[in-house]
């Protein structure tokens, strides 16, 4: 009988394995033609073996992405899961860009910065979905536990009280980063136009410097929270 889209869970990884091998015959001999053409310097290396360890690291964040997608029995579990490891592919190949077209990487950075901040809300709906799976009275069972203080340098704050309102500030303490990584990455962008981005050059008239450390507060309590 032909093969029909319903059972696509037969054919889709022999297909994404031939597709790939395409990929892989296709990009190799564009990257060894660019080595030999630019000449083979320190940067030109360092960009190839990047690319090598690249299209290592992609087949398996993809057979991994797979096999969720073909084992879909959990789908509030499995969906953030697969979010969460496209997070491999997306950094790896924006590092690679970045490095290759060093002028280009504040853009692609925007995006991998943007998806960042998903990934981490997709971690804190996987915990929360997994906690409801297992423990479906999860409010309750917080109520009945004993008063938590919080941990330094926030140990002289009001604790949180246990429970429902425990859930709903570490969602909040989340979800602001998701928030926050955005809009600051705009930001970026917007100071790299108008020439006021310098980045790794910590300066009072450098607008990363500011970025740089509301972000790494933003990030810290989204740690804290989760």
């Amino acid at each position: 009988m032909p093969c029909s889209c319903g059972d696509w869970r037969r054919w889709i990884r022999p297909l994404v394995v031939v597709l790939y091998i395409l990929l892989l015959m296709v990009v190799l001999p564009l990257c060894i033609w660019e080595l030999q053409k630019s000449g083979v310097g320190t940067h030109n290396k360092a960009w190839f073996i990047a690319g090598i360890f690249v299209f290592m690291t992609i087949p398996i964040s993809l057979w991994g992405i797979l096999q969720h997608l073909v084992h879909y029995t959990q789908p509030e579990l499995q969906k953030p899961i697969i979010r969460i490891l496209w997070m491999v592919p997306i950094y790896s190949l924006d590092s690679w860009i970045a490095l290759k077209y060093p002028s280009i990487a504040i853009y692609v950075d925007t995006c991998r910065e943007c998806y960042e901040a998903y990934v981490i809300y997709n971690f804190m709906t996987f915990l929360l979905n997994y906690l409801e799976n297992q423990y479906p009275s999860l409010v309750m069972m917080l109520e009945v536990q004993e008063q938590q203080k919080h941990l330094p340098p926030l140990c002289c704050c009001p604790p949180w009280p246990m429970g429902e309102v425990l859930l709903l500030r570490c969602k909040l303490g989340v979800l602001q980063y998701t928030v926050v990584r955005p809009v600051t990455t705009v930001i970026a962008l917007i100071c790299q136009l108008c020439g006021v981005y310098d980045e790794g050059n910590f300066s009072s008239a450098n607008a990363w410097t500011y970025l740089v450390i509301f972000n790494n507060m933003s990030q810290l309590f989204a740690m804290y929270c989760l």
